[in-house]
């Protein structure tokens, strides 16, 4: 619904003196301090005022100049009947000025009045309220220059609108910039909190998935230790899982290390990663095909969680069966296949809760692709393609 633009009041910044510049403040004040010199000379150097019209005359400055300041403010609040009544006692000033034979300052007065209606209040009272001190202005100029009354007065009121018309353009198009610039800085801020949130979530999402990955590694061989030494077992077979959990800890600080890395832009190339992440692993190779190229960051931890997701399932489910991963980049995306060769349930086969590869499928997702985990023809395959 478009506001009435008879009845709608200039905007608040454009009311105000925010975002005007030093310069047109400086000139601004000048032209205001020029024409308070001139009424002051027009009234007080003729020398023609008795000593009790010079301080009758001094009053009606100050009179006019806080009737002048509070009409300015309650303009600015859109308070319509205190600006009007603020107006009417200023036209008032200005009359009784004309009549004690102050032409001059009654003149520049109403002007004043005119130009100001026009600029501060909404068109519906501007025009009428604006006509009547631009009439009296036109007046008073004929009588200053004793030429033709209607001519004069026509184009003295004319003028003084325009002048007051332009004056409101000119401060409703410094209130839309103000207006604007407001917005386009609320957006940055709010663009700015989204990406500082959605980092967050990014850095807890792989701080979270590197210590899901370690943390059950090693709970996979702590709970195996414990089952032997329920079991009864020889001390070396129980010293052999307590060793490899100690190793999978020390793997875990250093796929944090590598996280934090990661999160500084300081990864290492995802083919390296893949064959340092088997050489531990007994019966464990990777083949990579393809045209290698640089994957984005999100599509880079989304293949080396995967990988490791994948690789701590077979320690759990198939422990001793041969792993094959196949990197393949197409043109479009990539693709990672983790594959094994399936073998004797593990110890801890009903252990975990399901929620790794699920939260693989989720990361996935989230970045257009998919992943797809279940048997294959020997044992299990887990297969993420992530677009490019």
């Amino acid at each position: 619904m478009t506001d009435n633009v008879w009845t709608c009041w200039p905007s608040r910044e454009a009311l105000s003196r925010a975002g005007v510049s030093g310069a047109r403040r400086a000139l601004a004040w000048s032209g205001r301090l020029a024409a308070l010199a001139m009424l002051l000379w027009t009234t007080f150097a003729g020398g023609g005022l008795p000593a009790w019209g010079i301080v009758l005359a001094a009053f009606g400055l100050l009179v006019c100049a806080g009737a002048v300041w509070a009409f300015f403010r309650t303009t600015l609040h859109h308070r319509l009947l205190p600006s009007v009544i603020l107006l009417v006692a200023l036209m008032g000033l200005a009359l009784a000025a004309y009549v004690t034979d102050l032409r001059i300052p009654a003149v520049v007065l109403w002007c004043g009045c005119a130009i100001t209606a026009m600029e501060r209040l909404p068109l519906a009272a501007a025009v009428p309220a604006a006509a009547v001190p631009a009439v009296a202005a036109g007046l008073g100029a004929y009588a200053a220059v004793n030429g033709d009354a209607w001519t004069t007065t026509a184009i003295t009121a004319v003028g003084i609108a325009l002048a007051g018309y332009v004056l409101r353009l000119d401060a409703e198009a410094r209130g839309s910039a103000l207006r604007l610039l407001t917005q386009e800085r609320a957006a940055r801020a709010a663009e700015a909190t989204s990406a500082a949130l959605a980092e967050r979530a990014r850095i807890a999402r792989e701080i979270h998935d590197v210590l899901a990955h370690s943390l059950s590694a090693q709970l996979v061989h702590l709970e195996a230790a414990r089952l032997l030494i329920e079991g009864g077992a020889d001390r070396d077979r129980i010293l052999e899982r307590v060793v490899a959990a100690r190793g999978m800890a020390r793997e875990g600080l250093a796929e944090t290390r590598q996280a934090l890395s990661a999160l500084r832009g300081e990864m290492s190339p995802v083919e390296d990663f893949l064959s340092e992440l088997v050489t531990s692993e007994a019966g464990a190779d990777v083949t990579v095909s393809g045209e290698r190229r640089p994957l984005p960051a999100e599509a880079s931890q989304a293949v080396r969680r995967v990988a490791q997701e994948a690789l701590t399932n077979v320690r759990k489910h198939a422990p001793g069966a041969k792993v094959h991963i196949r990197l393949e980049y197409a043109e479009r995306e990539v693709t990672l296949d983790v594959r094994d060769s399936g073998g004797s349930p593990g110890d801890l086969t009903g252990a975990g809760t399901g929620y790794g590869l699920l939260g693989m499928r989720e990361r996935a997702e989230l970045l257009g692709g998919s992943l797809e985990a279940g048997p294959g023809e020997e044992g299990f395959v887990v297969t993420l393609k992530v677009p490019l």
